[in-house]
């Protein structure tokens, strides 16, 4: 089964302006993805960082909804020693 990684750039991307053609098409790319995720197709991987920077969106609905999305995860990766460490050196 395919494990995927969204950042939380790709679930807003859902609100961005469609009038640009490159966004339109990464928003239908997005759509099919997490049509994906709900059918079961594929699975979605959730961690600390995406809660946080969610948690961080000024805009409670889409907020709401991303963590609707987040909570559908198959998977979370926990921060271990190697993930701290290797924040520390970005």
């Amino acid at each position: 089964m395919i494990r995927v990684y969204l950042d939380t750039s790709v679930y807003n991307r859902l609100y961005d302006d469609k009038n640009q053609v490159s966004i339109f098409l990464e928003m239908q790319a997005t759509i099919s993805i997490l049509n994906l995720i709900e059918t079961k197709e594929i699975q979605s991987i959730n961690s600390f960082v995406l809660e946080y920077e969610n948690q961080k969106h000024p805009i409670p609905e889409q907020r709401n909804v991303v963590n609707e999305h987040l909570k559908k995860s198959n998977f979370k990766q926990l921060v271990n020693e190697s993930i701290k460490n290797r924040a520390f050196q970005l």
